[in-house]
């Protein structure tokens, strides 16, 4: 019964030990073995490792790319516009002696490195103007269709080029203070106006829709006005050219009458006096009208003297 006793505690003291002893490094991660605080050793291999029980302990890193949400920052750019900036960094650890040594945890990492990025992004977004941060050119136009303004943006490849620099000189930054790691990615999510600027860029967002809205109003009244003006114009001319060939043609008529009347008057003078004549006592003797001539008068001249033909 003894026996039994020591042999089970025999089993569960080589359980404990062999437990203490042997540790497990998975492909995605490095392990660091230290004793009292010191670093013995680095495992960068995959496998069943071993390691003293009870003296050493296993702290393990993440070999693979890390992320870091940095906090959103209200910075100005050139013009002095203060924008809300969300970026996030990507970083992988290539020295675990010097992370472990430096920045210890990657909680720490996160703050110290996030600390770099931003303020290389704060020194880039202070030198751009509001279009190269936010990677985009807004232009507005109007729909000759349906007059509305319809607004397109333009991709630009300033913003690539910006986060590229801010890559290289944090990179260069952890590289001159040996952190044993290196950044890998740096990019903004969102660059926005703050939520205390918003309502006063809308505001002068509608002012100058307002403005534009009026200006175009004000070209449309211009534009009829020039066009009704020039419709008037050629009323007036069409009407003061059809009275102009009017008149022309008809003191053409008239004198084309004058020349044919004077041409048959000069075939027979005497006949067309007396149907001239003629209409005058139709004219006055129709109306039962007194009339008082003198003797001589030509009325009387065919009525004394009866046209005979052939002769006097």
């Amino acid at each position: 019964m003894i026996r039994l006793i020591s042999v089970g505690i025999l089993a569960i003291v080589g359980l404990i030990v062999t437990g203490g002893t042997l540790f497990t490094v998975d492909e995605t991660e490095f392990a660091v073995v230290k004793r009292f605080g010191e670093i013995r050793r680095v495992e960068l291999s995959p496998g069943l490792k071993a390691k003293t029980p009870f003296l050493d302990q296993v702290v393990r890193l993440d070999n693979r790319l890390l992320h870091i949400d940095v906090p959103a920052v209200t910075m100005p750019d050139v013009e002095k516009q203060n924008l809300e900036i969300d970026a996030y960094v990507r970083y992988r650890i290539e020295d675990p002696n010097k992370f472990l040594q430096k920045l210890v945890s990657e909680l720490t990492a996160a703050s110290r490195l996030g600390n770099i990025v931003i303020s290389e992004i704060r020194g880039e977004v202070a030198r751009s103007v509001r279009s190269d941060i936010i990677g985009g050119q807004s232009q507005e136009s109007v729909d000759p269709e349906t007059g509305s303004i319809v607004r397109t943006v333009t991709p630009l490849t300033s913003r690539a080029e910006m986060m590229r620099r801010v890559l290289e000189r944090g990179d260069a930054a952890v590289k001159s203070q040996d952190l044993g790691v290196t950044i890998v990615d740096v990019r903004i999510k969102a660059a926005d106006f703050p939520q205390a600027t918003e309502e006063s860029i809308f505001t002068r967002m509608r002012t100058e829709r307002e403005v534009q809205a009026t200006r175009l109003r004000n070209e449309g009244r211009r534009q009829s006005l020039t066009i009704r003006a020039d419709v008037d114009r050629q009323v007036t001319v069409i009407l003061a050219e059809a009275e102009r060939d009017a008149n022309m043609l008809r003191g053409e008529g008239e004198g084309e009458a004058i020349r044919i009347l004077a041409g048959a008057l000069e075939q027979d003078p005497e006949f067309f006096a007396f149907r001239r004549s003629l209409q005058a006592y139709k004219a006055f003797l129709m109306e039962n009208t007194t009339v008082i001539l003198s003797s001589d008068s030509d009325l009387f001249k065919f009525l004394e003297t009866p046209l005979i033909e052939g002769g006097n």
